[in-house]
């Protein structure tokens, strides 16, 4: 196992040299670059409607709202809930009364 991690790491430190980039700097690309690989993975399971919404931001660790704006972003067809605020509904039979 540390033999692989160090491998691992001499190939970061020599991308890292040749990018003019600091290890971090790959590392972070790495993370997004598969963050973004299973987002599209789990995009393609939430068209085919094998996948909810629920289960791919637990998988991904993101919130609901993240999710949804990641729909809107790449234009996917997504249901949309209209939300009444409660006060408003009690303040409107109030005053016609």
């Amino acid at each position: 196992m540390k033999s692989k991690l160090s491998k691992i790491t001499s190939e970061l430190e020599n991308y890292a040299e040749t990018s003019n980039l600091t290890e971090l700097q790959v590392v972070e690309k790495l993370k997004d670059y598969y963050f973004n690989k299973k987002v599209n993975e789990n995009l393609k399971l939430y068209k085919k409607g094998t996948r909810k919404v629920r289960e791919i931001t637990k998988d991904l660790g993101i919130s609901h709202k993240k999710f949804y704006a990641i729909l809107e972003k790449k234009n996917i067809q997504h249901k949309k809930y209209n939300k009444t605020p409660i006060e408003q509904t009690e303040t409107d039979t109030n005053t016609s009364a």
